[in-house]
C-alpha cells in the first residue's frame, strides 16, 4: 500500500470523517463499476490507444492510435531510421497526449518534427529543463507544441499539447544506429514495445504526488526515482490491437546477398538492383507487441572480413573500426574455463521466456568439456546457487544440474543485484578464463546501480548476457555485456534457442584474442575504452575521435599462450556522414554508465555539451517544437492522458502484475478505498457506541 494513502486514511480516522470516507468510497466503487459496465472506463482499457482525460456521461473519451510507420535506409552497417506516429483526437475537447515508446539502445536521436494537418514544426535541441519549460509555457498559453525526452537510452517520452478536436497530429522522429555483425550475419533490431519494468525500493512521494512527475503505474522509489516515468499503463487484451506498425526498408548492401529475412515477422523482399533490396512486412501492419529484427548475409565469396569508415566533422576526425577474428580452425587451444550460468526465474519470465531459459541452460550444460568447472545461480527476489562453489564437470554433476534446471519455475520479483553479488567474485583467476552467462529479460529500472556492481566486482571475469523473450531491455543487456567485456545475444523465440546458444557457446569456447590493446600513434578518444575479447565469428566495433587524420593502429593481445601483435594501415577514400553521431552516442553511453559522480554538475555539463554539439537527445537534452500562434481558446480546458502499451508477446499479465494488475486500470484503488472507508465507518460507530 502506498504510504501516503495509508497516512491519509489514518488522519481521517483520527478525525470525524468516517462517514464522509464511507460515502466517498461508495461513490468511487459505484462509479468505477458503472464505467466498467459502459466498457470505456479506466478498468477495461484493453487496447494500445491514446486515452483522453475528459469524463462525459460516465465515459472516458478515447482517441485511437491510427498509424506508426517506420522507414529505414541502410547503407553498409549504418542505418538512418524515421519513425512516424500519427494520432487523431476524435473528441470535441482539446487534448494533450503523452506516450512512452522504445527505440534501439544505441539509437542516436537527432531530429524531430511535429505535423498538424499540412503544417510541421521543426524540433530544436535544448537542455532538458529549458526544453520542458518552453513546452509547458506553450501548452499553458494554448500553442501547439511537442516535446521528446529520453528516459533511458532505449526509452523515450513524447508529449503533444493542444491537439484540436477532430484533427490528426503526427510526430516524426529520426535516429541513426549501426547493424551488428556476427558469424557472417548482419542484423538490425527495431523494438516495438516497452516491457513492464520491475521496480524495487520504497515509494517516495511529496504530498500526494510522486517526485518524478510521471503518469505510470508504479510510484517513484528510493531506488528508481523516475519509476513513474518508465512504467506506462499496459493494455492487457491484445485481441484487437490498435497500436499497429508498418515498415519500409531500403537496404544498400553494395554486394549480392545470399538471403534477407526477419525471424519474427514474415517479410516481402525485392532485389531492385545488384546489391539493392526493398523489404516490407507481408501483413502490411502488425501489432506492436514484439521486436522486429532484420537479418542479411553476403553471398559466398563476398569479402566481409573487415571494415573501416572515416568522417571529418567540424575540425575533428572520426573513425569506425571493425576487427574480424581468423577462421575457427586457426584459433589457438582455449584455456581451462570456469562457467557460471545465471538464470532469471522471476514472475515476468513465466510462459515462453522460462521455456527458452531452461532450454538454453540445458544446451549450455551439455557443451561443457571435462576440463571445465561450472555452477548455476537462479534468482527472483532471492538468489541461490546449485553448489556452494564451482565444481568440475562430470557425468554426475552434469546430470544433477540438468535435473535442477528442469525443475525451475517462474515466480517472484527481479532482484538482480543479489544474483550479480553471487556471480561476480571480483578476483583475478590466473590460468583460468572465467565466463559468466546471464539469462534474463533485463526489464529492471535500477540499471545504473547494476552497472556499478559490475564495475566493482567484475575482476577478470567476462560477462555475457542473453536476452530472453519478445521485448528484453536491450539497453541494460548490451551495456552490461560491454561493462563485462563480453557480448549480448538476443533470443526472441523458442525455435531460436538451439541455434543462438550454439553460436554463443562456440564463441565462448573459441577466444581468438584476449586482453586487446589498440595503439593509434596519437591521442584519441576511443569507445569502448577497454576493448572486449575477440571471439570466433564475432567482430569488434570501435569508434574513435582525433584532432588529426587517422592513418593506422597497432593491435596486440593474448592469443592462447603467446602475445599477438599486428599493425593495420587504415585508408578510406570515402567520407561517411553520421560517424560523429555514432561516436558521440557511445561516449554519452559511457558517461551515463558511470552513474552520478561526486562532481555531479561537471558530469552533467559534459553530457549536455556533448549532446548539444552533436544535436543529440540525452538524459539532459531534449527536442522541443513550439508553434508561435495560440490555437486553443482561453476558456477551453486541456486534458492529459498517457498511452497504454501492449504486453510483450508471450508475457502473462497475472505473472507480471499479480491478481490485481498495476496497469491503466485503477480497480485496485477503488477496492482499497472502499474497504478502508467501510472499516473506518465500523470503527467509528463502535467508538461512539
Amino acid at each position: 500500500m502506498n504510504k501516503w494513502l495509508l497516512r491519509t486514511f489514518l488522519l481521517a480516522w483520527a478525525g470525524d470523517l468516517g462517514f464522509s470516507l464511507l460515502m466517498m468510497a461508495a461513490i468511487m466503487v459505484w462509479s468505477g463499476a458503472a464505467m466498467a459496465e459502459e466498457g470505456m472506463g479506466p478498468a477495461p482499457v484493453k487496447q494500445g490507444s491514446l486515452l483522453m482525460g475528459d469524463v462525459e456521461n460516465g465515459r472516458i473519451q478515447e482517441a485511437p492510435l491510427l498509424d506508426t510507420r517506420v522507414d529505414m535506409e541502410i547503407t553498409g552497417i549504418l542505418a538512418r531510421v524515421t519513425v512516424n506516429q500519427e494520432f487523431r483526437n476524435t473528441t470535441d475537447h482539446w487534448q494533450e497526449g503523452i506516450y512512452v515508446f522504445p527505440l534501439p539502445d544505441d539509437a542516436a536521436v537527432d531530429h524531430m518534427r511535429m505535423w498538424v494537418g499540412e503544417r510541421y514544426i521543426e524540433g530544436e535541441i535544448r537542455t532538458r529543463q529549458a526544453a520542458k519549460r518552453a513546452y509547458e509555457e506553450a501548452r499553458d498559453s494554448g500553442r501547439q507544441a511537442s516535446l521528446l525526452e529520453q528516459e533511458r537510452p532505449n526509452m523515450f517520452t513524447t508529449s503533444v499539447a493542444n491537439i484540436p478536436p477532430g484533427e490528426s497530429i503526427r510526430v516524426e522522429i529520426e535516429y541513426q544506429q549501426s547493424a551488428t555483425y556476427e558469424a557472417g550475419l548482419f542484423s538490425l533490431r527495431f523494438p516495438m514495445v516497452v516491457g513492464p519494468r520491475y521496480i524495487p525500493g520504497e515509494p517516495v512521494v511529496q504530498g500526494e504526488k510522486t517526485v518524478g512527475g510521471g503518469m505510470g503505474w508504479a510510484p517513484d522509489t528510493d531506488e528508481v526515482p523516475d519509476a513513474s516515468r518508465i512504467t506506462p499503463p499496459v493494455a492487457l487484451d491484445d485481441s484487437q490491437p490498435r497500436n499497429r506498425v508498418s515498415l519500409d526498408i531500403r537496404l544498400h548492401a553494395g554486394l549480392p546477398l545470399s538471403f534477407v529475412d526477419s525471424p519474427y515477422h514474415p517479410v516481402a523482399v525485392e532485389e531492385t538492383a545488384e546489391g539493392e533490396y526493398h523489404v516490407s512486412l507481408e501483413a502490411g501492419k502488425v501489432p506492436a507487441n514484439r521486436d522486429f529484427v532484420l537479418n542479411w548475409q553476403f553471398a559466398p565469396g563476398a569479402d566481409t572480413s573487415a571494415a573501416w569508415f572515416t568522417q571529418s566533422y567540424e575540425g575533428a576526425y572520426y573513425g569506425l573500426l571493425m576487427l574480424v577474428p581468423p577462421p575457427l580452425e586457426q584459433l589457438p587451444e582455449p584455456p581451462a574455463r570456469e562457467v557460471i550460468l545465471v538464470v532469471d526465474v522471476s514472475g515476468s519470465m513465466e510462459g515462453d521466456s522460462i521455456v527458452q531459459a531452461r532450454q538454453a541452460l540445458e544446451l549450455a550444460l551439455r557443451r561443457l568439456s571435462d576440463k571445465d568447472s561450472f555452477n548455476i545461480i537462479r534468482f527472483n527476489h532471492e538468489a541461490s546457487a546449485l553448489y556452494p562453489a564451482p565444481v568440475p564437470v562430470s557425468d554426475e554433476s552434469r546430470n544433477e544440474a540438468l535435473r535442477w534446471v528442469r525443475g525451475l519455475r517462474a515466480d517472484g520479483g527481479t532482484e538482480m543485484i543479489k544474483a550479480m553479488d553471487l556471480a561476480l567474485d571480483g578476483r583475478e583467476h590466473k590460468g583460468l578464463l572465467r565466463q559468466v552467462v546471464f539469462l534474463t529479460h533485463g526489464d529492471v529500472g535500477n540499471e545504473t546501480a547494476l552497472f556499478r556492481v559490475i564495475g566493482n566486482q567484475l575482476g577478470d571475469s567476462r560477462l555475457f548476457t542473453v536476452g530472453i523473450g519478445a521485448a528484453p531491455n536491450g539497453y541494460f543487456m548490451s551495456r552490461a555485456a560491454e561493462h563485462g567485456r563480453g557480448s549480448y545475444t538476443y533470443i526472441g523465440d523458442v525455435s531460436e534457442v538451439r541455434e543462438k546458444m550454439q553460436k554463443l557457446f562456440l564463441q565462448l569456447e573459441s577466444p581468438a584474442l584476449t586482453d586487446i590493446r589498440l595503439d593509434w600513434g596519437q591521442e584519441v578518444q576511443q569507445w569502448p575504452q577497454t576493448v572486449p575479447d575477440l571471439y570466433a565469428g564475432a567482430p569488434l566495433l570501435v569508434t574513435v575521435r582525433s584532432g588529426q587524420p587517422l592513418e593506422g593502429v597497432a593491435v596486440s593481445g593474448q592469443s592462447g599462450n603467446r602475445i599477438w601483435r599486428q599493425r593495420l594501415q587504415i585508408r578510406s577514400d570515402e567520407d561517411r556522414p553520421g560517424l560523429h553521431v555514432l561516436w558521440a552516442r557511445r561516449f554519452i553511453r559511457h558517461l551515463m554508465g558511470q552513474g552520478v559522480r561526486s562532481d555531479q554538475d561537471a558530469w552533467r555539463q559534459q553530457i549536455e555539451t556533448l549532446a548539444l554539439e552533436h544535436h543529440l537527445i540525452s538524459r539532459f537534452t531534449s527536442l522541443v517544437a513550439v508553434d508561435k500562434t495560440p490555437v486553443r481558446p482561453v476558456d477551453a480546458e486541456l486534458d492529459s492522458r498517457p498511452v497504454p502499451t501492449q504486453l510483450p508477446k508471450g508475457w502473462k499479465a497475472k505473472a507480471v502484475f499479480g491478481r490485481l494488475p498495476q496497469t491503466a486500470t485503477p480497480a485496485n484503488l477503488y477496492l482499497l478505498l472502499g474497504l478502508l472507508g467501510l472499516l473506518s465507518f465500523v470503527m467509528l460507530r463502535r467508538r461512539r457506541a
